[in-house]
């Protein structure tokens, strides 16, 4: 019987050894993963800093630029309406790669706001070119009015750059009421 119990306890000495192996063999394998994605969680996590960085600079210099524009409709400021206005755009030109795909309705409406206090500033030639800038950065899409009109084809009609010929019965354009009523009157006086 003696010999019986020490064949059984040989034999699970080779057993025990192979099942700590492969349980060090795979201990180890799971370290090894662990620590590369350690290292692309690193890379991530910057990346993420960076762009919530760069948002919360791009917020802050978009809120002065709106408190600009806050004080330019009090005043009625051509003055005021240009500093908003170079504000804003200078907010989008600094925002950089990092956040370049965030926020990018809220980027959008503040772009917008800069066309507009360009136009209200009265120049119109960045107004143009800021407006060809909007429609290459946020291709396809486009804002609204609460009355429903395109607000690409309302600057473009305010800049001329769609011309009378365009325009048609100005049915077709989505622009406002009040928008094509004043079309229609300059119209009417250049050939009158």
């Amino acid at each position: 019987m003696k010999q019986t119990v020490e064949n059984s306890i040989v034999g699970r000495i080779p057993l025990r050894g192979i099942a700590l192996s492969a349980a060090l063999l795979t201990v180890s394998a799971c370290n090894l993963n662990t620590q590369t994605n350690a290292m692309e969680g690193i890379g991530f996590r910057e990346a993420r800093f960076q762009e919530i960085s760069a948002m919360r600079e791009y917020r802050q210099c978009r809120d002065d630029g709106v408190e600009l524009d806050t004080k330019a409709r009090s005043s009625g400021s051509a003055g005021q309406y240009l500093a908003s206005a170079r504000l804003l755009e200078k907010c989008e030109t600094e925002l950089g790669q990092e956040a370049a795909n965030l926020a990018v309705d809220e980027r959008m409406r503040a772009y917008a706001l800069g066309i507009q206090n360009y136009i209200k500033g009265g120049n119109l030639e960045t107004a143009a070119r800021n407006l060809e800038r909007f429609k290459k950065a946020f291709t396809g899409k486009d804002l609204y009015f609460t009355s429903g009109a395109s607000f690409i084809e309302t600057m473009e009609s305010i800049l001329g750059q769609k011309r009378p010929h365009e325009f048609g019965d100005l049915a077709a354009l989505n622009v406002s009421y009040e928008l094509k009523n004043e079309m229609r009157r300059i119209r009417y006086w250049k050939r009158n």
